[in-house]
Order: structure tokens, then sequence, then C-alpha cells
């Protein structure tokens, strides 16, 4: 600007000077920028040239945004930090710039704390190594609770040839639905029970409301065999109506008939004394569904038949 020029700045301590920083202005006496030795108190003790305009204000050419910060730091020797890392590094830039090493050294370890915080863990699983610990983790959760009970030394038999496959298929699936709604659902696992090889339930509110086992019994020629699926889309869909309970101040009991399931036994999970009735149990429910879902292609199949044509007249 025309009015422009450069000038020695040398005065009594208590003397207020305005300043003009990127187009903020502050008031601020030589004293407050000569306290320590850096770049202000080279210019406002007459070792520098300064440039002002024709109102006397003097032009510094550097954004003003954390200016005040650093003026009040010279004042009391000490400032709170910005909160984000963002402007840490911006108030960091301009320490540096005023050579005020103190300031630029809080700022820099504020950054290293900060970061070091920001690093989480996205999502945390909790294995249960007890049965106490695993009704208080239930029991206490706000969230909707996942349980998956996995332990492949369960088996008394020999496995099929997919069930290896099929074992890591659940603990793939375990894993991308705990990345996908752990802010939604606890998702803990069981690696101690004796009880199961491969078993899913859901709790919401605290109580049971569905599960999947992912086990069954199959025989060959001369012996029995334990199988292990992955029932994929039963085991997303009762992930998803889980989640309805997580609006709810207590169990509702609609709520919880709504989304029950039929027992575990008819979804492939089953004991040795139970085989036979299990197996008789699916077969009828095969049956009656087969029977019914005819019933109704019959009758759907009849409501849309296009009538004979009338008969010719003789």
């Amino acid at each position: 600007m025309s009015g422009d020029q450069r000038t020695m700045i040398k005065g009594s301590p208590s003397q207020y000077v305005k300043l003009n920083v990127g187009g903020t202005l502050y008031y601020a006496t030589i004293a407050t920028l000569t306290k320590y030795d850096n770049m202000l108190k080279a210019m406002f003790s007459g070792r520098m040239e300064v440039l002002t305009d024709s109102e006397g204000w003097i032009l510094v050419d550097r954004c003003g945004k954390h200016f005040g910060t650093v003026l009040n730091y010279l004042r009391d020797g000490t400032v709170t930090l910005p909160d984000t890392a963002r402007e840490l590094a911006e108030l960091y830039t301009e320490a540096k710039y005023y050579c005020i090493q103190e300031l630029g050294e809080a700022c820099d370890s504020a950054l290293k704390k900060l970061t070091d915080r920001d690093v989480q863990p996205i999502c945390r699983i909790p294995l249960i190594t007890s049965s106490r610990e695993e009704h208080q983790l239930i029991s206490q959760s706000t969230k909707p609770v996942v349980k998956l009970l996995i332990n492949r030394h369960n088996n008394k038999y020999s496995y099929t040839s997919a069930s290896d496959d099929n074992m890591l298929k659940n603990l793939e699936m375990f894993d991308k639905l705990s990345l996908r709604f752990s802010h939604r659902v606890l998702f803990i696992k069981d690696v101690t029970a004796t009880n199961e090889i491969c078993m899913w339930t859901f709790y919401g509110r605290g109580q049971k409301v569905a599960e999947v086992c992912c086990t069954s019994i199959v025989y060959a020629t001369d012996k029995k065999h334990t199988k292990v699926e992955c029932h994929e889309a039963r085991i997303y869909e009762e992930t998803l109506n889980i989640m309805l309970y997580e609006a709810c101040d207590s169990p509702d009991a609609e709520l919880m008939q709504a989304t029950a399931r039929r027992p575990a036994a008819a979804f492939g999970c089953t004991s040795d004394d139970d085989e036979p009735a299990a197996a008789a149990a699916a077969a009828g429910a095969r049956s009656k569904h087969g029977l019914d879902r005819l019933r109704s292609n019959k009758q759907a199949a009849h409501a849309h038949a296009v009538p004979p044509p009338p008969a010719p007249p003789l």
C-alpha cells in the first residue's frame, strides 16, 4: 500500500502497540512482545525494521487465527492448547515461525499424545472365560448380544470333509459381522464351553432370543460323523433381528414372540439320544410344509385358470 512504511519500534515496556496480523487486529504491550527471546522480541526491541500502515498499525504477514494464543503464552508462560490435531499443527507452525521454542515443544508433545490416543481398536471382542463372566457381560450390556460358541475339540466323532472349511466360515462371518455392527451389537466369543462345537446365540436385553446350531450327526456306512455347517443367511437374519432390541428399555413380550424361532433341533443341532426323534420331526415338518405348498400352488392355479371356450352351437 502507498502509505506503508518501514520503521524501528523501541519504546517503554508499558507502551501498547497495534498489530495487524493477516487482517486480524491485536493490542499488546512491548513488555509482552519482548518477554522471551524470539522473533517478536527482535521486532519490538529496535533490532529489526517493521512495516506499518498510514494509521500506525504494524503489519505482520501471517495468519491471525492463532496469534491470540501466541500472545497469551507470552503473557502467562502457559496456554490451553487446541483439542484437534489440525489446530495443534497450525499453532505449532506459528510457534516455529516466531521462534517460540517452548510453545512449539508443547504443541509437538500434545500432537504425539493425541495421535497415540486416536489409534484405538475399532472393535473389541471379549473372550468368555467362565459362565459367571458370560452372565455379567450379557446382563450388563446396553446393546443386544451375539455370542459365538466354537470349540473344535468337543467332538467325539470324526468330522466330515467340509467341516473344517465351514468352521472357518463361521469364524470369518463372526469377524465380518462384528466389524460391521460392533457400534450397535456386543459380540462375544466362547472358546471354553464343552457342550457344543459351533453355536450362535442371540440375546436381547439379557434374555436369549434365538440360537443357530451349526453341527449335526450324520451316518456313514460303518460309523457316525460330525458335520459342521455355516447357515449364513439364517445367522445374518438373526443378527438383524436382534437389533430390534436396541431401543427397548425392558424385554418386550410381543417383540420376543415375533422374533422367536423354532427349537434348535430343527436346525441341525442334535444329540445321540435325540437323533431319531429329531429326524422324524424334521421329516414331518418338511412333509407338512411340502403339502401346504402344493395345496397353495394348486389353488392359485385354479384361481388363474382360463375358462374353456363355449361349445359351438349345434
